[in-house]
Parts: structure tokens; C-alpha cells; sequence
């Protein structure tokens, strides 16, 4: 069973690999109960603990992450997986992801059939259409 779900490429992220240093923004691609993968524009050891941050919704979901795995997209950028460290913070980032979808739908509404949806008109449509493909919680494992 699939871990991972393929996730809208236009919602940002922020990851900084030092709390001294600037954050880097790059744009979430997939995102489970239990981690988060994203882009980075350079190689990140597996080990290393980073604080991500999701400004897209609100208030920000902020957590440290753990890096799982780091692979080199041929032309592009690499691909970090990481792993949140707080079960409670893997339970928010599954809540983020369903308002990411509904996010995604409501912009997909605005520009394919030009209709502007609220937040809530937009929760609404995406959940009697959607909903029951989104795989619940007890399908994965963290």
C-alpha cells in the first residue's frame, strides 16, 4: 500500500537546516501520517534534524523533521525525505495535507471553470467528491 501520497507541487515549504541560518522555501511534493517529502537544493545527510515549516496554513505548522533519506534528481533538485520526530506533529501534518487538497481544488475551481469558492464552499465540494479516496489513518504505519 502506497505511504505517500502525491501531493499539489504549488504549496511551499520551509526547511532550515540550522536555526541560525534563513530558511529555504521549496514546495512540498508528497506528505504521509508520519514525514514529508520536498526538494532541497542541495544534499542532506540522513540523521540530520531540521525544522520545517508549512506557512500555508493557519496558524503555520512548524515541527522538526528527521532526514530519512536524500535522492539526486538527474536535472533538478534532490528529493529529501523526512520523518516527523512528535506523533502529534504527524497527526496535524495529515490534518494540512487534507486542507492543502482543499486548497488546491478551490484555485483548480477558480481557474478550469471560474467560479469562486470560500474556504468552507470549497471544504464542502472537495469532501462529498473526494473524501472517500483519501486513505484514512489506519492505512499507514508510522
Amino acid at each position: 500500500m502506497r505511504k505517500y501520497i502525491r501531493h499539489p507541487s504549488d504549496i511551499p515549504i520551509e526547511y532550515q537546516i540550522d536555526e541560525k541560518a534563513n530558511p529555504h522555501i521549496q514546495c512540498l511534493n508528497n506528505i504521509s501520517l508520519g514525514g514529508l517529502a520536498f526538494n532541497a537544493e542541495g544534499y542532506i545527510e540522513p540523521g540530520r534534524v531540521l525544522m520545517i515549516r508549512i506557512p500555508f496554513v493557519s496558524p503555520p505548522f512548524e515541527a522538526y523533521a528527521k532526514v530519512v533519506w536524500c535522492y539526486d534528481a538527474e536535472n533538478g533538485p534532490y528529493e529529501i525525505g523526512v520523518e516527523l520526530m512528535d506523533k502529534d506533529d504527524a497527526f496535524r501534518a495529515r490534518m494540512i495535507e487534507q486542507v492543502c487538497h482543499i486548497e488546491h481544488y478551490k484555485r483548480e475551481v477558480a481557474d478550469i471553470e471560474g467560479r469562486e469558492l470560500s474556504g468552507a464552499q470549497a471544504a464542502e465540494e472537495w469532501i462529498a467528491k473526494f473524501a472517500a479516496e483519501f486513505p484514512r489513518i489506519e492505512e499507514h504505519e508510522l
